[in-house]
């Protein structure tokens, strides 16, 4: 007769302990932050974040629907620059260079658009392979010079960061630092509606970008996991000596790697800014906070590609929700210092997943302990 399967207990499934690490993280980062609403006025810090938790569904209605069709608009480039950094992590590196990515796709896709007019599909390519470039910049320095990704990540943000300013200045609008506005210069280039901004209360910028980045997701979830190619990704990534002793590509694998986590952020510029919702500004200082905030949405979605898709949406639904503090008791700047806290504490997953399986495991020593002393017990009295 067949025997019977015993069930593992939920708490030492692994995707259990992500999701309970990353609620720990989230409900830590809310409670940090209503104290320092507390700190600063204590008066309206309940409101305040109960104001953060409600997001969009303080609105009515046709308002709420407004509303959330925008906050699903900037989870997509958000949820992108996770899947880049979780990409690139699979094979061992560390991708902080996914925000100058970022900023390539973003020159790529607005140049294309405004200088030459082109249509959305290939300002998006554009946009993908400009920010593939120069993540396979990261991946050649690692493989032919030992340059650490970090600091190539780093220093290639903000040599990106400033030659998207000198080469979008020649596209910005003559009475403002920001570029032209898609709608009067390029409406071919805006990505397709298809009926889906009437599901939000006719909000413009709610494009095909949206449905198309879960199946983004989906796909990379499906080449990591169930593919060869992912399977090398995975093995290079976990033992570099190893997999060239195997006969694989290891060098190219990385190259290759950094180019598509490269090209994923860029994609996920070119789904923001080809919606119309903003434009770049010519004079910003400071790189795309959209890059930095994919990493802690990545490792609050457990390095998962399908957690990324809600830890996404969980963060920008936080932030959104950040701007409903009231200004007149806060500074404009407290919805970021909230939002901050709790992204900054998203990165303690992996600390608190590694606490939690910890325990179980001297627990299960203190039970295999017992079971032991009460076999010694039950001999010795035989």
């Amino acid at each position: 007769c067949a025997v019977k399967k015993e069930k593992t207990p939920l708490i030492r499934q692994e995707g259990f302990q992500t999701l309970l690490s990353s609620l720990i993280c989230v409900l830590g980062g809310l409670i940090i932050g209503y104290i320092v609403l507390l700190l600063i006025e204590p008066s309206g810090a309940f409101g305040a974040i109960i104001a953060i938790m409600k997001s969009f569904f303080r609105y009515p209605g046709k308002m709420m629907l407004k509303y959330f069709g925008q906050t699903l608009v900037r989870t997509v480039p958000l949820l992108m620059c996770s899947l880049s950094v979780l990409f690139a992590y699979k094979v061992g590196m560390f991708n902080i260079g996914v925000a100058g990515q970022y900023v390539a796709g973003a020159c790529g896709c607005l140049y294309a658009a405004l200088a030459w007019k082109l249509p959305w599909l290939p300002c998006l390519l554009i946009g993908m392979v400009a920010a593939g470039l120069l993540g396979a910049i990261s991946g050649l320095l690692r493989t032919k010079c030992n340059v650490n990704v970090v600091i190539s990540g780093i220093m290639l943000n903000w040599i990106t960061l400033y030659l998207t300013n000198l080469i979008l200045g020649k596209v910005k609008s003559p009475n403002s630092p920001y570029t032209l506005e898609l709608r009067g210069n390029n409406p071919g280039a805006m990505l397709p509606r298809m009926g889906l901004d009437k599901l939000f209360n006719n909000e413009k910028s709610v494009t095909i970008a949206i449905p198309l980045a879960v199946i983004i997701a989906v796909a990379v979830w499906f080449v990591l996991n169930k593919t060869k190619f992912g399977y090398e990704l995975k093995a290079t990534g976990h033992n570099y000596h190893a997999a060239r002793y195997a006969g694989m590509k290891e060098n190219w694998n990385i190259i290759l790697t950094m180019f598509i986590a490269g090209a994923l952020a860029g994609l996920g510029a070119g789904m923001l800014f080809l919606t119309g919702i903003e434009n770049w500004e010519t004079t910003t200082s400071s790189v795309p906070a959209m890059g930095f905030n994919g990493i802690a949405v990545a490792f609050l979605g457990g390095l998962s590609p399908i957690g990324s898709i809600l830890s996404s949406f969980f963060i920008q639904y936080i932030t959104f929700g950040g701007g409903n503090v009231d200004l007149q008791l806060y500074s404009s700047q407290i919805s970021s210092l909230i939002s901050s806290l709790i992204i900054y504490l998203c990165a303690f997953v992996g600390f608190f997943k590694f606490f939690i399986q910890g325990r179980i495991r001297k627990n299960d020593e203190k039970l295999a302990a017992a079971a032991a002393a009460e076999t010694r017990e039950g001999g010795s009295k035989e």
